[in-house]
């Protein structure tokens, strides 16, 4: 397919309507309803985002204003997203997961006028937030309840009544479109809040423009045309909004969205993807499913992909393998890893994680395996994707590196610095904290980063999360945590010891060990314990983990010890253990 002149192209907007109107006929959104998958097409949703346009404008939206979307993936989602952007107003994603508290901060800080929500559920949390606002006058049901609450000073409409208002007073949404600025801000995405109250980053037009048209260009080899995404992620999350929604748009390829993780495996049959963007909890999670298929194997089954493994290793570290192991690599592909690919639906062409830090054991293994798994990092601040591993050159312990136009730089802390067109406005009504995250036109990332000569990047950990034992030693604690997590006992850890004599760790045991214990906590301490050892031989004295906790229900976005972007809550992971942690520092030391 043809891809669109960056050089023309001044909005998000542009793109999609540019895309609809040249690609009409072809599927665009799929939903799936009652076991059924429903799609609509470019043209479909081309007239819906115009209606919904004038229909926000005719309920009093303006240009600048601020729109909240409270919503779980789906049709709505994406057309209240366009029509925002497509009146030269501010979309605000909210993540799904959000307390009321959090609805009404996000409510008060943006002061937005109107917000958009989806379900009952949803509406029951965001409601009350948007009627203690004092901004937002306008609430849109896409599930409408039986009776329509209406709080005074603020219209709660349906989303069709929405529709119908802005058919019968259609405007030109193609002269708002015209109006808009590369560098408009496009939408506000909120940080999640890991270690301090959320703050608006402001994304513009050219911002998420670079992000995709980059994104393009890297993947281009992949011979990019009539491409199948599959969207599990949740698009509030800035890394499935860019590359999970528009970069399929500049594609015109087509989107089905996934409402529950448990439905992944028949959903990648189903649907027969081309292209996903996942995170490391979940490759983790599949990584797990196929190891115990192997382990239920039969017996030829077993060493056939033992097999597969040992020389899909040795491909990835060798120049070039010996002739039988090529030849016997050939009939393992036949064999192993088309019916491996076949579980993925048989025409996966790439597969990105990003979000955090993908466990090389997990990498490796996809690739040994067959799959087309690669790595990318970024951070919302940078519309979000900053690097990513090509699949020519795939290094996947690293996290590949820089897009076309992105400039990179170590600090001498050895924090990495990134410019260019991709890097945010700044933070919502917050100058100061803006000028202390990006000086000179660089943004100071946070994460400290190793680059080799070839240009690949590695993380190796956060400069505010450094750990100061009592010895006065800097550790990092990510370094540590990743060694810890490749191992196939070790579902997930968290390192503290500042200002201590060694390190302890809360431990989660993986669903392996879980099974190796046949339950009994003796035995899966033994094995972790075991798995410690192995991380500890690849760490300097002060990086080696002493003594640590079992935290069987592990870290989730439910309890908080996750972020909805699946970054690890240290303070609240701290907090739920301190008194375990604090214990072993209490007993001898060693």
């Amino acid at each position: 397919m043809s891809i669109l002149d960056p050089k023309k192209i001044r909005s998000l907007p542009q793109v999609f309507f540019t895309q609809a109107d040249q690609y009409r006929t072809r599927k665009f959104i799929w939903n799936k309803h009652h076991d059924r998958w429903i799609g609509l097409s470019y043209q479909e949703v081309s007239q819906q985002v115009r209606d919904v346009a004038s229909g926000l404008i005719a309920r009093g939206v303006n240009a600048g204003d601020r729109v909240v979307i409270v919503s779980e993936n789906r049709l709505e989602w994406v057309v209240a997203d366009l029509a925002i952007m497509a009146i030269g107003a501010i979309s605000v994603p909210a993540f799904t997961s959000n307390t009321t508290d959090d609805h009404l901060h996000i409510l008060e800080d943006s002061q937005a006028v109107a917000m958009i929500c989806s379900t009952k559920r949803l509406a029951a949390i965001a409601e009350p937030a948007a009627e203690r606002s004092p901004y937002c006058r306008l609430m849109v049901m896409v599930e409408k309840s039986q009776t329509m609450h209406q709080p005074a000073g603020l219209a709660v409409i349906a989303w069709q009544r929405l529709m119908k208002d802005g058919a019968q007073f259609a405007v030109d949404i193609d002269a708002r479109i015209r109006k808009i600025k590369k560098d408009d801000t496009a939408c506000l995405i909120y940080t999640s809040g890991s270690d301090s109250q959320p703050k608006g980053v402001m994304l513009t037009h050219r911002s998420m423009l670079h992000n995709i048209f980059a994104a393009h260009d890297r993947f281009k080899s992949l011979n990019l045309d009539h491409e199948i995404f599959l969207s599990l992620l949740p698009l509030s999350h800035a890394y499935e909004h860019t590359t999970g929604l528009y970069l399929p748009i500049l594609l015109a390829a087509e989107i089905y969205h996934l409402t529950s993780p448990d439905q992944l495996a028949q959903a990648l049959k189903d649907v027969r993807p081309t292209m996903m963007t996942t995170v490391p909890r979940l490759c983790e999670v599949l990584h797990d499913r196929m190891h115990q298929a192997i382990n239920n194997a039969s017996g030829l089954e077993q060493r056939l992909a033992q097999l597969t493994l040992r020389l899909g290793h040795a491909r990835a570290t060798q120049t070039r393998l010996p002739l039988l192991h090529m030849i016997m690599d050939h009939v393992l592909t036949l064999l192993v890893r088309r019916k491996i690919s076949a579980q993925f639906g048989g025409r996966l062409k790439v597969m990105v994680s990003g979000g955090a830090a993908l466990p090389p054991r997990v990498g490796r293994f996809f690739l040994a395996m067959g799959l087309p798994l690669t790595q990318g990092y970024g951070q919302t601040e940078a519309s979000p994707v900053i690097s990513v591993n090509p699949l020519d050159n795939n290094r996947i312990a690293s996290v590949g590196t820089a897009l076309e136009g992105v400039e990179l730089k170590l600090a001498a802390s050895g924090e990495l610095l990134v410019r260019g067109d991709l890097v945010m406005k700044g933070y919502w009504g917050r100058p100061q904290e803006t000028a202390k995250m990006i000086k000179n036109g660089w943004l100071h990332t946070g994460d400290l980063a190793e680059i080799d000569d070839d240009g690949y990047i590695s993380i190796i950990g956060r400069s505010k999360d450094i750990i100061v034992n009592s010895g006065g030693e800097n550790i990092s604690p990510m370094r540590v945590e990743t060694r810890l997590s490749s191992q196939s006992n070790i579902a997930q850890a968290m390192v503290d010891g500042d200002r201590r004599p060694w390190l302890a760790a809360v431990i989660v045991p993986s669903d392996d060990c879980k099974t190796r214990a046949d339950g009994r906590r003796d035995k899966m301490i033994a094995l972790i314990q075991n798995d410690i050892d192995t991380a500890n031989a690849r760490l300097t004295t002060s990086e080696r983990v002493r003594r640590f906790v079992l935290a069987e229900d592990g870290f989730t976005i439910e309890n908080k010890r996750l972020t909805p972007t699946l970054k690890i809550r240290r303070h609240i992971i701290r907090r739920d253990f301190r008194d375990q942690i604090d214990r072993l520092y209490e007993r001898q030391t060693y």
